[in-house]
């Protein structure tokens, strides 16, 4: 069964840093380009970050300089590092495959993070 599983949110400080894990199975990890998302509250789900088999990598502009979205595929996981985090970064964080791919498994929980004082 194909599935993905996000981990690693929590409540952190503005200026504060996360790092969030994907594990994936039930797919050939290595051949899919896999993305980060989130969706904030009342507002649409946004890619966030993406990376490539090889490990190109792309950001959106709310997040450059302050988020890298890294991949181990020997252990089947995309990581998603944020740092200086900001309040409007609150929302649930989701992994699922990048830009062009079709939806892989279902969205699931995601991951929540809360950056507040």
């Amino acid at each position: 069964q194909v599935q993905l599983v996000e981990s690693g949110g929590g409540l952190v400080q503005p200026g504060g840093s996360l790092r969030l894990s994907c594990a994936a199975s039930g797919f050939i990890f290595r051949l899919y380009v896999m993305g980060w998302y989130r969706q904030a509250p009342g507002k649409q789900r946004e890619l966030i970050a993406h990376i490539t088999p090889g490990g190109s990598t792309n950001y959106a502009d709310s997040v450059k300089g302050r988020f890298t979205i890294s991949r181990d595929n020997a252990k089947n996981t995309v990581y998603l590092q944020m740092s200086n985090l900001k309040p409007e970064d609150t929302a649930v964080y989701y992994c699922n495959s990048g830009p062009g791919g079709r939806v892989i498994g279902s969205w699931g929980q995601g991951t929540q993070v809360t950056v507040s004082s």
